[in-house]
């Protein structure tokens, strides 16, 4: 498979996105590059569906949903292991402009200390406005925000490269080199917070990462699971408990652990005070249960109890 660039793709019970940026991915120009198809043990057919789009495309099966790092290292570790000079994590819900690699690459190029770039995201649905371009952590709430959202593209694109703290985990591209410094995404997250946690130590390796304009893909938001649920709640938070200890240490550990933990403890009370109709019930619950986990260490895939909470209709 040896080639510059890697492309990996992650499906998960979602064919139809996924055939989809499969289709941007065949105009791609300006680069040698692979595609690794990653289906991360889906369920329902996706990977017949996917294989039948695309006779010869290499599509690896993990035979279990690994979770969001799991698949995506499943699918960098065969990259790196067939030579590639560069991997690039792309979600199944994006779609791409056939250069879009071409500027990320000069980026690396120009700038010896970058390890990391990530793209403009622009809005599927809105596709002249940016979704992010590049996220920055507040150290003072360990919250990440996304920059430039909402902004025009047309704009942003004349920009400079430029230094983020986290590249998105929709799209991003990775010198070999970082992940046989610093490792691979930490598959004790699962899903969230994955991207941000590893984005935190390969800026304290030394390395840059940066927003590239100049490049541009376009995101169906939160395709795959959803803007607002129990399962957003319950990883959002477990995880947001797990990158504060891992990335803050001695007091100011200790006052961001009490102020987030705290303000999860209200929220709950709102939610058991005002439950809506119970449909607050179990986002409430989902919150309860990931301060458990986070307190127990309780990492990786939820549990069947959370599972429960998350999916009460799931048989």
């Amino acid at each position: 498979m040896t080639s510059e660039v890697a492309v990996v793709v992650l499906n998960w019970h979602n064919a139809p996105d996924t055939v989809t940026c499969l289709r941007s991915l065949e105009h791609l120009n300006g680069t040698d590059h692979s595609i690794v198809a990653v289906d991360n043990g889906s369920t329902d057919g996706s990977a017949q569906v996917i294989r039948e789009a695309f006779p010869d495309l290499l599509l690896l099966e993990t035979g279990k949903n690994l979770g969001y790092a799991g698949g995506n290292n499943f699918g960098i570790r065969y990259a790196l292991e067939h030579g590639a000079r560069y991997v690039c994590i792309l979600n199944n819900d994006v779609t791409v402009a056939p250069g879009f690699l071409t500027p990320m690459l000069a980026a690396f190029h120009q700038r010896a200390a970058a390890g990391v770039v990530t793209p403009l995201i622009a809005e599927m649905a809105a596709q002249a406005k940016t979704w992010e371009l590049g996220n920055a952590i507040n150290r003072q709430t360990g919250m990440v925000s996304r920059l430039h959202g909402g902004e025009p593209v047309s704009v942003l694109q004349a920009l400079a490269p430029f230094a983020v703290d986290v590249a998105s985990g929709a799209a991003m591209l990775v010198r070999r080199e970082v992940f046989e410094h610093v490792g691979l995404l930490d598959e004790a997250f699962f899903l969230y917070y994955e991207e941000t946690d590893w984005c935190t130590t390969v800026r304290r390796a030394g390395y840059e990462i940066l927003a590239v304009p100049a490049s541009v893909v376009w995101h169906k938001v939160s395709a795959t699971v959803g803007q607002a649920s129990p399962l957003t709640d319950y990883y959002m938070l477990r995880n947001h408990l797990r990158f504060i200890t891992r990335h803050w240490s001695g007091l100011p550990r200790w006052r961001l652990l009490t102020s987030t933990i705290l303000r999860n403890l209200l929220t709950i009370a709102a939610y058991t005070a005002k439950p809506h109709g119970g449909r607050r019930l179990p986002h409430r619950n989902a919150r309860v249960l990931a301060l458990r986990d986070a307190a127990l260490g309780r990492w990786g895939q939820m549990g069947p109890d959370v599972a429960a909470v998350c999916f009460p209709n799931r048989r």
